[in-house]
């Protein structure tokens, strides 16, 4: 899947592959339409942060939800 392009379908795909490798409890809370377009790139980081890493301590999980809480609308 090319992730370069930023569209809301890649968004959303991104999106639920955080909530996926997280394991996020409040996954329903985190929706691909609550996040804007024009961050992109910063999404895009967050997800390939999460996917080069095998784990995540608690307070590494903390911060990148918090991260993707600024990302919303």
């Amino acid at each position: 899947m090319d992730l370069t392009t930023a569209t809301p379908e890649n968004a959303a795909y991104m999106i639920e592959a955080i909530k996926t490798k997280l394991r996020v409890a409040t996954g329903a809370a985190i929706k691909p339409e609550h996040f804007n377009l024009a961050l992109y790139e910063d999404l895009k980081d967050i997800y390939d942060h999460v996917n080069g890493k095998p784990h995540f301590s608690v307070s590494e999980m903390d911060a990148i939800v918090l991260e993707l809480g600024r990302l919303r609308k």
